[in-house]
């Protein structure tokens, strides 16, 4: 199976993967890995696995024709699924469609809580409304922001002495074996 990874910040969840598909723990292969930020850390990750990368830029673009680029590159490198790791974005229409049931996303909560909020905000409403847990959810991408169908959560619990950093890491964590458990289930497909 081969994946493609679209991402806007760090990849932190693809070391993850690198990391499970190194030791042997899946059989897929990265295909590419597309960003819209030049200087994005997830492309320099990478280049220490000579995996093919692309910055797309969006500036002065429609969401549809920077799509439409992105489903250019990811068909050309023959993808079959592909992940939404740190991707901050929303997709339209016709790339949900295009690839619909084959398109995934971590999002750092329990869906439906905190749908639509992203990173380091996400985890201050958390610690700000004194949940007891948190975790993040892996859900397939559908034209309603973080509205898909989930496939898998993971739950952490959340100290008294947490941080907006603290936390984030304990989530950072479970979205990392969160990805792992759902690519192995596309692999048994």
């Amino acid at each position: 199976m081969k994946l493609g990874i679209l991402g806007s910040t760090k990849g932190t969840d693809l070391q993850a993967i690198l990391n499970a598909i190194n030791h042997g723990e899946l059989e897929v292969e990265i295909s590419v890995v597309i960003s819209n930020r030049e200087k994005a850390y997830i492309l320099e990750r990478v280049k220490n696995y000579n995996l093919p990368s692309y910055f797309i830029s969006h500036k002065g673009k429609t969401r549809e024709e920077f799509d439409k680029e992105a489903t250019a590159v990811l068909k050309k490198h023959k993808v079959d699924l592909v992940l939404l790791i740190g991707f901050m974005r929303i997709l339209s229409a016709e790339f949900c469609r295009e690839w619909q049931d084959r398109i995934l996303n971590v999002h750092p909560s329990l869906l439906p809580k905190y749908a639509g909020g992203m990173d380091a905000n996400v985890h201050e409403e958390v610690l700000k409304n004194g949940d007891y847990e948190t975790g993040c959810t892996i859900h397939f991408v559908t034209e309603e922001v973080d509205g898909g169908p989930i496939l898998i959560q993971k739950k952490c619990r959340v100290d008294r002495n947490d941080t907006v950093d603290t936390l984030k890491a304990k989530v950072q964590k479970l979205e990392g074996e969160a990805f792992i458990e759902a690519i192995k289930k596309f692999e048994c497909v």
